[in-house]
């Protein structure tokens, strides 16, 4: 009934662009904000500190006052051009290659890649839609049971456009916040990061891009693990396969400072809720975007 009612409300068609109108939801705001680099996690049309500060970010973009919230204002400066939300067909290539994650390093590093564990997890990752999410908004759907020809609803967005030339990137450790700025220090993108865990693990201060990698690998260092007793055991260092369950996901811009870097993750709903072990994390979708926008050489500055 869900499902049905949305889909009344948002036909798949697109909106000619002078028809476009202000966001008049959550849901559709999120939408929007992530289709133009405003990121505020997983999609799920419930307001949260991740949503607030996509809207303060996209408000600051506009000359607005940052409020964090959904005011008059502000809808009428995030217009949607087409439908928040549209039909989406499961292909047979959507179904393919799914495989369960192994639950140790050294099974990790087995594999030939760290796919998707499932078509709930994939769609969610491709269309930046919390899981849970997804299960509501399509409640005739049994996930473990998909064919091909399914159709599901699903948010309209798969990449971000950018209005604006990146410069510079500012991470707000306070805020666990990632902003690329311009030269004129105007924000036009904004991502929810994951920080560090120990407090002397936090680069603070000045920092440079040195390497951006799609679809990296990953080196499973013991040393880095001293809590983990598998790592303790095996003793050696493993190399683990790229993919999205990949533990650095899809993306790696390495930092001038070893050992750290910018990347994706397989939990983007843990993204900005949970410590990592020094590097900043974003959810996948986020860290693709991000490496498009990045330089080698592009300055970071870290603030407390």
């Amino acid at each position: 009934m869900l499902a049905a009612a949305l889909r009344a409300q948002a036909p798949a068609e697109a909106v000619l662009a002078e028809e476009a109108r202000p966001a008049e939801s959550l849901l559709e705001a999120q939408v929007e904000l992530h289709r133009r680099g405003f990121s505020c996690g997983s999609i799920d049309g419930v307001g949260g500190f991740q949503t607030a500060a996509a809207l303060r970010a996209f408000q600051r973009h506009e000359g607005l006052r940052e409020t964090g919230s959904l005011d008059p204002a502000t809808r009428a400066a995030l217009l949607l051009a087409r439908p928040a939300l549209a039909e989406y067909e499961v292909t047979a290539a959507d179904l393919a290659g799914l495989e369960p994650v192994p639950t140790t390093w050294l099974g990790k590093s087995e594999v030939e890649a760290l796919a998707h564990a499932n078509l709930l997890e994939r769609l969610g990752e491709r269309f930046r839609a919390n899981p849970a999410w997804l299960r509501r908004t399509n409640p005739e759907v049994d996930w473990d049971n998909v064919l091909p020809g399914t159709t599901v609803l699903v948010p309209a967005v798969e990449r971000a456009t950018i209005y604006g030339a990146p410069d510079r990137i500012l991470i707000r450790l306070a805020a666990r916040d990632l902003q690329v700025l311009d030269a004129g220090g105007k924000v036009v993108a904004h991502f929810p990061v994951s920080i560090a865990r120990s407090v002397e693990k936090r680069p603070v201060g000045a920092l440079r891009v040195v390497v951006a990698i799609p679809e990296p690998n990953y080196t499973f260092d013991p040393a880095v693990f001293p809590e983990s007793a598998e790592a303790k055991e095996l003793g050696r260092k493993l190399i683990l396969p790229p993919g999205p369950n990949n533990p650095v996901g899809r993306a790696w811009i390495g930092l001038d400072r070893p050992g750290y870097g910018i990347h994706g993750t397989p939990d983007p709903e843990k993204v900005g809720r949970t410590e990592s072990h020094g590097c900043f994390r974003l959810a996948n979708w986020d860290a693709v975007t991000l490496l498009a926008l990045v330089r080698i050489g592009m300055a970071i500055t870290v603030e407390p």
